[in-house]
């Protein structure tokens, strides 16, 4: 096995040609090698036959990458996805079918460049459904030859692709469209671009600011360990009564209470009484 074969799944930044060549130089399996070389991996797992099938076919995904350069992505992460499509595709590849790994594999290529090229292609994603896929890259194209589309043509797109007119409308609208930073920094655009951006006008009023929580947090922090420190002052038997009245979540009766301690509910609210006047006394 070659340098070149055993380097070209690895796509650095920056080596695009490099790679588109290292790969170009790879030779292509006749398809008698191709069906020997799956039955091999189908029926045994040898895995270098499954890696010189990946290898004689990376250069059709460089070739189909190419064709989705439209969308603004790099085309070493283009290829890198539709390199895992192959993979995929090697990894369910049935020999017995009759048909070229090629032929086979387009999909799954086609399927993960897809998947990335929504996920990358707007901050917000485009399209979430099956139709509302098949419907952005299928607009796409149309609006390359047509432009603007006037209603027939609408209804021509929607009919051809099974959807409705207004979910074309709707994604042609948001193709048309761009993502807007929040919060722009003062390179991004004029002062003017900045006071339009929607930090300036999606803030929630109604949202207490950072530094009033964190006051609120520390005033918490504060008062928690005054109480900690004047319970301290207290007798074991006082400080349980207070914490069983007032502090628990599960607050005992005054009877509870009598009942633990073998005195009268009289006694234990004369010492609930007490504890709470030191308690105030101390954190004062």
């Amino acid at each position: 096995m070659n340098t070149g074969m055993e380097t070209a799944l690895t796509l650095a930044s920056g080596s695009s040609e490099s790679y588109i060549q290292s790969v170009g130089g790879i030779a292509v399996l006749s398809a008698e090698a191709e069906r020997e070389l799956a039955t091999e991996y189908h029926e045994k797992g040898d895995l270098e036959a499954a890696r010189r099938l990946i290898l004689s076919n990376l250069r059709f995904v460089v070739h189909i990458a190419r064709g989705y350069s439209g969308y603004g992505l790099a085309q070493a992460d283009l290829i890198q996805e539709g390199n895992v499509g192959l993979m995929k595709a090697v990894k369910r590849f049935d020999p017995t079918m009759n048909v070229r790994l090629v032929s086979y594999a387009v999909h799954w290529i086609r399927a993960e460049i897809h998947e990335y090229i929504l996920r990358n292609w707007r901050i917000v994603k485009v399209a979430t459904t099956k139709a509302q896929r098949k419907l952005f890259f299928n607009l796409r194209s149309a609006k390359k030859r047509l432009g603007w589309l006037n209603q027939d043509e609408v209804q021509r797109v929607a009919t051809d692709l099974g959807v409705a007119a207004k979910d074309v409308m709707e994604m042609e609208s948001r193709l048309s469209n761009y993502d807007m930073s929040f919060d722009p920094t003062p390179e991004y655009g004029e002062d003017d671009a900045v006071s339009h951006a929607p930090v300036a006008y999606l803030t929630d009023q109604s949202a207490e600011s950072p530094e009033h929580m964190l006051e609120r947090s520390d005033l918490k922090s504060h008062n928690e360990r005054r109480l900690l420190n004047a319970l301290a002052i207290l007798d074991e038997r006082s400080r349980d009564i207070v914490q069983q009245r007032w502090l628990s979540d599960n607050k005992s009766t005054l009877q509870d209470l009598a009942d633990k301690y073998q005195v009268s509910a009289e006694r234990i609210r004369q010492l609930e009484k007490n504890g709470i006047k030191k308690l105030r006394n101390a954190m004062m």
